[in-house]
């Protein structure tokens, strides 16, 4: 399985294999046509709930993972296994806006999706 993340303003490389956007807002300064994005998929960001409290603050981080979790486990089966079965096959890149490129929701999905295969 090979997943990966990465910020969606970095240059679009060879090796992405299936783009996909997991923010739930369309991030800001980037045109849809120059994205290069095989899908967005809205479903799989964490609700805004929970995006809220998180707020980037990496104090909850471990509190957010796990939240996170719990809403991809009740919400997105089909979604979650779509992205498994490319990840299996052509590879799978996590777009996300976050500055933060170690505490952000592509990074916990990613964990996610590694620890459930």
């Amino acid at each position: 399985m090979h997943i990966r993340c990465k910020r969606i303003y970095d240059p679009i490389e060879d090796d992405d294999g299936y783009r996909v956007l997991v923010d739930r807002l369309w991030p800001r300064g980037v045109v849809k046509r120059d994205a290069a994005l095989d899908a967005w998929h809205k479903s799989l960001a964490p609700s805004n709930a929970l995006r809220r409290w998180f707020a980037h603050c990496r104090q909850r981080w471990p509190d957010f993972c796990r939240a996170y979790e719990r809403e991809l486990a009740d919400d997105e089966p089909d979604a979650l296994n779509e992205l498994r079965q490319r990840a299996a096959t052509q590879g799978v890149t996590l777009l996300y806006a976050a500055r933060d490129t170690q505490c952000n929701n592509a990074v916990a999905l990613k964990q996610y999706l590694e620890k459930t295969r």
